[in-house]
Order: C-alpha cells, then sequence, then structure tokens
C-alpha cells in the first residue's frame, strides 16, 4: 500500500459510521453501487451524499447497530482507483454474520465520485448470538 496515495488519503478521512461528518469527501453526484444477494432490500445506487447518509442509516438499523468494518487492505490502482479489501460483522435475525467484502472507490480530484460495494452470497462465517 502506498500511504501516499492521493487517493488513500481521502479514504483515510472517511467515517462510515458518521457520513454527515465525511459529506465533503464525496462528490454531489457520488454513487454507491450496493449489492449484496442477502440483503436485497438495500441492493441498488445511492446518489449523492445524502443518498449514501440514507443507504448507512438502512444499513444500521437493519443490523440494529452492529455493522462494523474492518479494514484488510487498500490497493491503488492507477491514479482514481482503490481496491479495499473488509472483513464486515453485523447481527441479524439473531446470527452474527462475517462476510470478507471488496469495495471498489474512484477519487477524482480528491473527492469520492462513485463506489462498488460487492458482497459475495455466501458469509465468511456465522455465529449464533449467545455462541
Amino acid at each position: 500500500m502506498t500511504e501516499d496515495h492521493p487517493a488513500l488519503a481521502v479514504l483515510q478521512q472517511l467515517d462510515t459510521r458518521n457520513i454527515a461528518s465525511s459529506a465533503h469527501l464525496f462528490a454531489e453526484d457520488a454513487v454507491w453501487h450496493y449489492s449484496n444477494p442477502n440483503l436485497p432490500d438495500l441492493n441498488g445506487d445511492y446518489v449523492g451524499p445524502a443518498g449514501i447518509s440514507t443507504f448507512f442509516a438502512n444499513l444500521a438499523e437493519k443490523s440494529q447497530g452492529t455493522f462494523q468494518i474492518e479494514p484488510v487492505s487498500a490497493t491503488p490502482v492507477g491514479p482514481e482507483l482503490v481496491v479495499v479489501q473488509s472483513r464486515n460483522t453485523l447481527t441479524l435475525e439473531a446470527q452474527i454474520i462475517t462476510v470478507d467484502v471488496v469495495v471498489v472507490w474512484r477519487v477524482v480530484e480528491g473527492r469520492i465520485q462513485e463506489v462498488w460495494d460487492i458482497v459475495p452470497s455466501q458469509p465468511t462465517e456465522i455465529k449464533h448470538v449467545g455462541d
């Protein structure tokens, strides 16, 4: 990982638990593409900082505030893209679900322009609450 890559510098400022405080990092017409076969009601495109904030609020509500992101790696690709691997955890219907995720970020002129949030159909791990 190249720490002085400009797109990485933008992503290091992002707080996904408080998108409103990070709204300045997003272009006004930024698009967050979300695809998760296990949460089909959240699938779709979320536009602009307000739309992206709504996505994270809906995810927090659905998971009763348990959604957590653990970054694993971030790899810049050319001047605009960063591929981030993370391990995400959330609780749904008395199950603690862990999923390895890949998110591709496109950063243009210091602002997040587009994000592809790709979640596989099979979770990495499922535990029952209380196990």
